[in-house]
């Protein structure tokens, strides 16, 4: 396998093709040729390589063609004047910049039904990771046949068959209302189709619960609507943050509140999707390998109350976003 490789010295980036390769049961990587330091020239490079290394650069054709795109598009980035915002490192604030002016200045000047051909692949993606970090046991490929060819998978639950299909219905949905505003209404109807079939129990809770292995309270159910309320005036007060931290701290303290008896994870994960989109970013993937990581920082922020955004407590959880949100989206719209 060959793949191209970067290397900063100072400020100062070189590119290299490097093959890697087991031997002896070990991997060894070794740098084959050198591409310059010019990364616009990256693609005429290797076009000019000398052809016994074409049948390798073949192989490996849509990686390095990936990584020429997104540095192409990270090169773009590095010409505005991003602001230095305290929740980024400035490499982090260009990826997030990257992702969001490919999905304004190329997804999104698409012919819309190859925008919904490419949406339809980030929502079997995203149903599948939000309801697997639920404990839907139904594999990506069952999902990717049931909502592309209706076929339900052998030996499930209809619960979990609901739980994907619903999503893919509420992520379309609102995504096709990008001009809707955050409300108790929005906030109970999101919960409510995600969970239709699956649970009866409608719009926020009417008991106390606990929530298994959490540091904190959950809002005494009384308490719901005064805390929705406190967190829908906080997110008001905060449009000047970051889309991407105004939507992992709502996200976030929704999950703390958790308003509902099930479903607090998926509704909180498609809202954070849907401030996303309306504020003109590209829409995230948790993914379900990363669950204990993100449960984790979720867990890490707690100790913040409602109207806090400070990075003491939402630095890690941010960062966390940002690395998922860079992988989910290259990996589905370039």
């Amino acid at each position: 396998m060959v793949y191209i490789y970067r290397k900063t010295i100072g400020k100062k980036d070189y590119y290299y093709l490097r093959a890697s390769i087991n031997k002896n049961g070990k991997k060894v990587t070794k740098d084959v040729a050198y591409l310059g330091n010019n990364s616009s020239k990256l693609a005429s490079k290797i076009e000019s390589l000398p052809s016994k290394y074409s049948k390798e650069i073949r192989k490996s054709y849509k990686t390095i063609k990936k990584f020429i795109e997104i540095n192409h598009y990270l090169e773009k980035i590095k010409e505005y004047k991003l602001k230095k915002n305290p929740f980024f490192t400035k490499k982090e604030l260009e990826n997030i910049e990257a992702c969001s002016y490919h999905w304004n200045h190329v997804f999104g000047k698409l012919h819309t039904l190859t925008k919904w051909e490419i949406l339809k692949n980030f929502v079997i993606e995203f149903a599948f990771h939000t309801t697997s970090i639920e404990g839907n046991t139904i594999t990506l490929k069952e999902a990717q046949s049931l909502l592309t060819e209706q076929l339900t998978p052998k030996n499930k639950t209809l619960r979990e068959v609901f739980d994907l299909q619903n999503t893919e219905i509420v992520f379309k949905n609102l995504f096709t209302r990008k001009n809707s505003r955050i409300t108790h209404n929005l906030i109970c109807e999101v919960h409510d189709k995600l969970l239709k079939n699956i649970d009866n129990r409608k719009g926020y809770r009417t008991a106390d619960v606990k929530v298994f292995k959490s540091r904190f309270e959950a809002t005494p159910f009384k308490y719901i609507k005064t805390d929705i309320d406190i967190l829908l005036d906080w997110y008001r007060k905060n449009q000047a943050l970051h889309p991407i931290v105004l939507a992992t701290l709502f996200h976030h303290k929704i999950e703390k509140i958790h308003p509902f008896f099930d479903g607090n994870g998926r509704t909180g994960r498609m809202l954070m999707n849907f401030i996303l989109v309306k504020k003109g970013y590209p829409p995230i993937i948790i993914k379900n390998e990363n669950r204990s990581k993100y449960l984790s920082l979720l867990n890490k922020a707690d100790k913040s109350d409602l109207n806090s955004s400070d990075t003491v407590h939402y630095k890690d959880l941010v960062s966390f976003v940002i690395s998922e949100h860079e992988s989910s989206y290259w990996n589905i719209f370039l």
